[in-house]
């Protein structure tokens, strides 16, 4: 049954268009899609939306260093991560770029209006400059030590390791990421949004539930602190829109890119008759909107966004949802550090299905770092869904087939076994609701244990050997089955590639609606394989490649 008073509009943050995507995107992409996916079967409307961020200095070098154009470059990029996406399950209703004619229109309008408010002012600030390059230094192109924890090797705009946002002439011992020299300071006129104008609206509105407790205090910190006005400005040479009034400003990526987010729904208003923009961005508006983010962009989504959006009349999000870092062997897996795993490597490996299930027995509505451990994944794919899920379907099936024509009994035997796993379908809905995917991976886990030690308590193939037990043991093997349908329905958001062949196997389709509906009397197709082992060889072999 659809929930058709409100609409859930649900984004990912933007990856970036100068280069592959990477497990640290999927790891977002995916526990989003599980969110999504999952919404979806309890009936809800949901609008699943992303681009790429398209804009930077880092866009405009990659595209030279390829002696392409930046256009070409974003073209290619836009395509290929949209294609790794669906090659992971991740299905998004409209997949855009910041780099489009309605964004930059989007941007001038939302650019004018807070001008006309007042809400901007121009100064002359230092910045960093490359003598040898004769270009001024984006924040990414600098590295230093922080100012505030004294941590090295933090870029120039804020700090992994403390989490504190400044200045890049504020970094010390900086240096430029480019030439590897170090930069000079030059001065530069610039526009800045007085974020400050916005302190009390910020202090109601952090607190009004829409962000996690584990990043509260420190939302909470950085606003009873002085808010420093937020440059939105940066000049030529760069890639992405021109400021309207000036000849050689362009916007910064942090304000062409969540004004993404509005502009990419906007195209989707255009390409569908159900939804409306207005209905949506309005400042009343009865729909919902959450953001997926990593911890790395909490200031930005927490403080400048909503402000932004405050600052036009816009609705604000719903919720933001804030994740940890992924990490290998104790190191964050990041493009812009030289340390990834790519999506396009881990496919011509390893299937998607099992990153998704890994992803899941690991994520938490925290912001904890997730560090992976490729024999810890195999391990689980091997005892959870092969030894265990898979099994359970296996071992029934075989004796339904040889005896019964693969229908399944025509009555069920053990309603207080099956009300046990339909009890279990309640908690799993909160877990799900909640994204605390790792508790409903363990308790999937769990009702497998159940389920098969059911069967083995049973010991159908022992039963088999008297022919008078034969209806018995059809009813045990049905039941089998039928445990196994409701694992595959608690599964259907984790693992869509395995539920489809499941699906095919059980000649039904799986919808949430129908778990506590068994099947009885029911013909099911020839059991094959459902799922490989992982071989630790080829987790030996990937270590040595990547």
């Amino acid at each position: 049954m659809k929930h058709s008073m409100y609409k859930n509009l649900v984004t990912c943050a933007f990856p970036y268009a100068n280069g592959e995507i990477h497990l640290g995107h999927l790891l977002e992409q995916i526990q989003a899609d599980i969110w999504v996916r999952y919404l979806r079967l309890k009936g809800y409307s949901v609008i699943f939306l992303c681009a790429d961020d398209a804009h930077g200095t880092a866009v405009m070098l990659k595209a030279k260093k390829m002696k392409i154009s930046p256009n070409q470059l974003i073209h290619c990029m836009q395509k290929q991560h949209k294609n790794i996406f669906l090659k992971f399950s991740v299905f998004h209703d409209h997949y855009s770029s910041t780099h489009s004619k309605i964004n930059k229109n989007l941007c001038s309008k939302i650019f004018n209006i807070i001008l006309k408010k007042n809400f901007l002012k121009e100064k002359q600030i230092a910045q960093l400059y490359d003598i040898k390059l004769n270009m001024f230094l984006s924040d990414r192109f600098v590295k230093g030590t922080c100012p505030h924890c004294k941590s090295d090797n933090q870029y120039g705009d804020n700090c992994d390791v403390c989490g504190a946002t400044y200045n890049a002439t504020e970094l010390l011992n900086v240096i430029s990421q480019l030439s590897n020299s170090s930069p000079e300071i030059k001065f530069s006129n610039h526009i800045f949004f007085r974020l400050s104008i916005f302190s009390n609206f910020l202090k109601k509105w952090i607190n009004s539930g829409v962000l996690q407790k584990s990043v509260l205090n420190k939302i909470n910190e950085w606003v009873n602190s002085s808010l420093h006005s937020w440059n939105i400005s940066r000049d030529h040479p760069y890639f992405g829109f021109k400021i309207p009034g000036y000849s050689d400003k362009f916007f910064y990526v942090w304000l062409d890119a969540p004004i993404g987010y509005i502009s990419c729904f906007k195209e989707l208003c255009n390409l569908r008759q159900d939804i409306n923009f207005d209905e949506f961005w309005s400042l009343n508006s009865k729909h919902k909107l959450y953001h997926f983010i990593g911890k790395d962009i909490i200031y930005f989504h927490a403080l400048f966004w909503p402000s932004i959006l405050e600052g036009c009349n816009y609705r604000k999000p719903t919720k933001i949802f804030a994740h940890g870092y992924l990490t290998f062997k104790g190191i964050k897996l990041s493009k812009s550090k030289g340390s990834m795993i790519s999506a396009s490597q881990w496919l011509s490996h390893f299937d998607s299905d099992s990153l998704r299930y890994y992803f899941a027995s690991k994520l938490s509505n925290t912001i904890e770092d997730i560090d992976m451990n490729l024999y810890d994944y195999a391990y689980k794919i091997n005892a959870d869904i092969v030894n265990n899920i898979i099994n359970l379907a296996s071992r029934n099936a075989s004796f339904l087939e040889k005896y019964f024509d693969n229908i399944l009994s025509n009555q069920f035997i053990e309603s207080v076994l099956y009300k046990k796993f339909i009890d279990a379908s309640v908690e799993i809905e909160d877990f799900f609701k909640d994204r605390k995917f790792s508790l409903v991976v363990q308790k999937i886990r769990n009702l497998a244990d159940i389920a098969n030690k059911y069967i083995s308590q049973k010991q159908p193939w022992i039963l088999i050997k008297n022919i008078s037990n034969k209806n018995k043991v059809h009813n045990i093997c049905s039941v089998g089955i039928n445990l196994f349908k409701i694992l595959m329905i608690f599964l259907k958001p984790i693992m869509p590639v395995l539920v489809s062949n499941a699906e095919l196997f059980l000649n039904t389709s799986l919808m949430w609606k129908d778990i506590s509906i068994p099947l009885l009397n029911h013909k099911i197709n020839h059991f094959s394989c459902l799922y490989q082992r992982i071989s630790f060889n080829d987790i030996d072999k990937f270590l040595e490649k990547i």
